[in-house]
């Protein structure tokens, strides 16, 4: 009887140190995934931002594309347009 006894001791000393060693694989498998959808996230929170700050800037050139200083500043820059009045000087120097 006391043989039989220590027996069943022994399966169920087996069978929580099997179940412990289950539910940490699980723990470290679970924990893994959960590192790699918070790279995710903040990969995606992320481009979120650079999004919201493209669109911030945007709506500023929305707001500001009717302004006469966006205008001349826009027709000096890209088509090479001065005030009648303004001299403009070309360098023609050596390189």
């Amino acid at each position: 009887m006391k043989k039989l006894f220590n027996i069943k001791n022994l399966y169920i000393k087996i069978l929580v140190i099997v179940f412990f060693i289950y539910a940490i694989t699980i723990f470290i498998g679970q924990q893994n995934k959960i590192n790699a959808y918070k790279e995710t996230q903040a990969y995606y929170q992320e481009k979120t931002d650079e999004a919201v700050e493209y669109q911030d800037s945007l709506k500023s050139l929305k707001e500001n594309i009717d302004s006469p200083e966006y205008i001349e500043g826009l027709a000096r820059e890209k088509l090479d347009m001065y005030l009648p009045n303004e001299r403009v000087y070309i360098d023609v120097g050596t390189k």
